[in-house]
């Protein structure tokens, strides 16, 4: 399989000043000596213009002759060459691409909507001209198809409830998803010859069917894991307390009395609204 092959033709500006002292010269003559053979090199004058090939910075030219790859023109300015020459540009720009939000399935099974963004440079213009149809439709279309392979390997997210809470998510594993889409995408883009220069995920949510459930499923596992937390609290507190109470001999607590002060002080630190303090005046049973 052939390769790119740099080259640089012949100077325009001298190739120029040929043209028109061929040109006018040809006309003059013309008018002058009133032969008609120096229509032949006006036809050859004529001819020379197609020779010109103008790049400009970070374009390139594919240069083919009947079908045949002569090599490619980077460096930008005027040059001249066979004016049978088939030139073709390409662009050596970075593109950015935004994809489609795509409809997929998630390691877990669960429907969600994705789209990445994309930067991606052209740095092979044999590949991208030849060993490809359309490498701008090539890009697009193994983009949809890394994006689907990408979220079939993690889980939208993670609950407290499943026991993963460490493995790497397409929601909170930003770093580690964007690595592996962009090698995915470079594995997939280098027979068009194409560099990729940053790949991450634009979109990402639940698809619609299953997003309220979801979210009610989020809203739930926050308040479990909050709950969680203030209980841990309060029997932390509780046991500081009456580790203190003990301590500094404040007062003697049988274990019917430890129960109730334990109870009615997991009531006020675990309640969701504040306590209303009841004053008893008499004895604990009454």
């Amino acid at each position: 399989m052939k390769s790119e092959k740099i080259i640089k033709p012949a100077s325009g500006y001298l190739m120029l000043l040929v043209f028109f002292i061929l040109f006018i010269g040809s006309i003059v003559a013309m008018i002058k000596l009133e032969s008609p053979l120096f229509i032949i090199s006006l036809l050859a004058s004529i001819i020379m213009l197609f020779g010109f090939i103008l790049v400009n910075p970070n374009t390139s030219k594919v240069v083919l002759l009947f079908g045949k790859y002569i090599g490619t023109i980077k460096q930008n300015g005027l040059y001249w060459a066979n004016p049978f020459y088939t030139k073709k540009k390409i662009s050596l720009r970075a593109s950015n691409f935004d994809s489609e939000r795509l409809k997929v399935n998630d390691k877990l099974g669960n429907p969600v909507m994705i789209s990445t963004i994309l930067v991606w440079r052209v740095t092979d213009t044999y590949k991208a001209a030849f060993d490809v149809d359309n490498y701008e439709n090539f890009v697009r279309v193994q983009t949809d198809a890394a994006v689907r392979k990408l979220a079939s390997m993690y889980p939208y997210d993670n609950f407290a409830d499943e026991g993963h809470e460490e493995d790497i998510t397409l929601r909170s594993s930003v770093n580690e998803v964007s690595e592996t889409l962009e090698k995915e995408l470079e594995e997939r883009l280098a027979i068009a010859g194409i560099e990729v220069l940053e790949a991450r995920i634009g979109y990402l949510a639940y698809a619609q069917e299953i997003a309220n459930a979801m979210l009610k499923r989020q809203q739930a596992t926050a308040i479990v894991a909050a709950r969680h937390k203030i209980v841990e609290g309060a029997v932390s507190m509780v046991e500081m307390a009456l580790e203190e109470l003990n301590k500094k001999e404040i007062i003697e607590l049988d274990e019917e009395r430890k129960a109730a002060m334990v109870s009615n002080l997991m009531i006020v630190l675990c309640g969701d609204k504040d306590a209303s303090p009841v004053v008893n005046t008499g004895t604990l049973n009454h």
